[in-house]
């Protein structure tokens, strides 16, 4: 249980996708909801705890939030400790955003059939998952109610989809990333201004890649602290409407 949450239970539901069953692991409040979803998408370094850490921590606001593996095609040696970085990288380069498009329906399908949730769904995401959390907004604006990308890397790849995203974003950088210039993020900030979309951006002027996770030496607690205020203010703000 988190710090002010609900209790929580988790399990590990498989998720059958056009390749293969996509182990993800669950966590709900133990009421009987239904609830809203919220969609964890793991960093370079696969679903390691700390993201099924985040999914838990979530669920303890109120939501059916899961954590899926979509490296699951890459099984078994597809999680990688924070240190190894060529590993991860090896790993992230194999999934295709085509592919990931497709696990994602398959995965909303499955959860939105569940008694204990809600139509609404939510999506954050973590370095590779803030990418795809941002894509998720732009490729499927029927299914994702909000976004909040932390430290996506890439994301001017995708601003030419940006127009058809219709859901609000809280999006969330560190001014002393090494692996997301300043200049991509003033790129994004831009561009969904220009196109006149529910946004906010913080960039902190502290904060290193990684700042959300506790477990890395760029973990900055103020940043992971305003950030999770934020994130859950969005959820709450756009998710139980």
């Amino acid at each position: 249980m988190s710090e002010g949450a609900i209790a929580v239970e988790v399990e590990h539901v498989a998720v059958q996708t056009p390749g293969g069953v996509m182990p993800t692991t669950l966590a709900r409040p133990t009421g009987a909801g239904p609830y809203p979803i919220v969609v964890v998408i793991m960093e370079a370094f696969g679903l390691v705890p700390n993201i099924e850490r985040v999914a838990e921590r979530i669920a303890g606001q109120g939501y059916v939030a899961v954590a899926p593996d979509f490296y699951f095609r890459q099984l078994p040696n597809n999680k990688f400790d924070y240190d190894n970085l060529d590993g991860a990288i090896a790993c992230m380069q194999e999934l295709d955003d085509d592919v990931f498009l497709a696990d994602m329906n398959a995965l909303l399908d499955t959860l939105q059939a569940r008694p204990d949730t809600t139509d609404r769904v939510g999506v954050t995401g973590f370095c590779m998952g803030g990418r795809l959390s941002f894509l998720s907004a732009c490729a499927l604006p029927d299914r994702v109610d909000c976004a909040a990308p932390f430290y996506g890397g890439g994301l001017t790849a995708h601003l030419r989809q940006a127009d058809d995203i219709r859901c609000p974003m809280h999006l969330f950088f560190g001014e002393r990333d090494p692996y997301i210039p300043l200049e991509q993020v003033r790129e994004v900030d831009e561009r969904l201004r220009a196109l006149g979309k529910d946004y906010a951006l913080e960039c902190y002027d502290a904060a290193d890649h990684g700042f959300f996770c506790d477990e890395r030496e760029s973990y900055d607690e103020a940043a992971a602290v305003d950030s999770w205020q934020k994130l859950t203010a969005l959820f709450e703000r756009t998710l139980r409407s």
